[in-house]
């Protein structure tokens, strides 16, 4: 009897479902490339990212819990936000041990001249924001995966493949909902946009110019050429805050969209600006 209690029990330990079993801990930087991680990784994967919602990606600090996380976690998917240039010695310090990878390998990056609060020009992290170059993205996170855990190496193709098909379609209604806008230029406060205007053949004029809010004169100068450019949107983000966007608003007769660069759910994010830009020339 006790043998045949024991052969049950190793049944049904066997037949427990995958998300109950042992899973690689997987640490993002950001929201988008946790939910790239997830995507690829399916049940195979427990993925977490140090950005929470609200968090502004310069002046943010890991928690203790956070970092008590990060000491059990596998890997780490780099993105080359501000707060990593500050924390990462201390995040391999907390897990030697972790693998670390640079989700942008690969990918060639633009440069934000003295963005917000830093002094210095840096990279700009928001590649996500092209779904092309999401896709090269997504494919680092599947070769990351891959070499951590071979055995399932099929799963992370089957993955990544289908967040290459959504991606690509994702590309195609972009390019034919901004068939018809003439205009080049759009107006955000942050200069979250880049890759998003690289790939689209359009161009951001940000209200944080430099890093900074300038004077009246650069001010008045903006107003001027948003109103030449008939733009009737200013793009904000929920991270910074909105007061001058709101008084450039009211100049030039526009209303603020707020768009969040740093969503899980970028696809839903770029089609709600898709649909701000479109909506500029109707």
């Amino acid at each position: 009897m006790p043998a045949l209690l024991s052969r049950l029990l190793s049944l049904l330990i066997a037949l427990l479902p995958m998300s109950l079993s042992a899973a690689w801990t997987v640490y993002a930087s950001v929201p988008p490339i946790a939910a790239l991680a997830t995507e690829i990784g399916g049940t195979h994967v427990q993925t977490l990212n140090l950005l929470r919602p609200g968090d502004n990606p310069v002046t943010f600090a890991p928690t203790p819990r956070q970092l008590l996380a990060l000491a059990d976690s596998q890997l780490y998917l780099r993105a080359g936000l501000p707060f990593e240039h500050i924390w990462m010695t201390r995040l391999r310090q907390v897990n030697p041990h972790m693998r670390v990878v640079d989700v942008r390998e690969g990918i060639e990056v633009l440069t934000m001249h003295h963005a917000h609060g830093m002094h210095i020009p840096m990279s700009d992290p928001h590649l996500w924001s092209d779904p092309l170059a999401a896709i090269h993205i997504a494919d680092n996170i599947r070769r990351a995966l891959s070499e951590l855990d071979p055995a399932h190496a099929d799963d992370y193709r089957r993955g990544f493949e289908a967040t290459r098909r959504r991606l690509q379609r994702l590309d195609h209604w972009i390019r034919t909902r901004l068939r018809q806008r003439h205009a080049e230029n759009f107006l955000v406060y942050h200069p979250a946009w880049g890759y998003f205007a690289r790939r689209y053949e359009l161009h951001q004029l940000t209200i944080e110019h430099e890093g900074k809010q300038d004077g009246a004169r650069w001010l008045t100068g903006l107003i001027e050429r948003a109103r030449r450019d008939g733009i009737r949107v200013v793009l904000i983000q929920p991270q910074f805050d909105q007061r001058q966007a709101e008084q450039i608003a009211r100049a030039i007769g526009a209303r603020l969209v707020t768009i969040d660069p740093l969503s899980a759910d970028q696809e839903t994010e770029l089609r709600r600006l898709v649909e701000a830009l479109a909506e500029e020339t109707s």
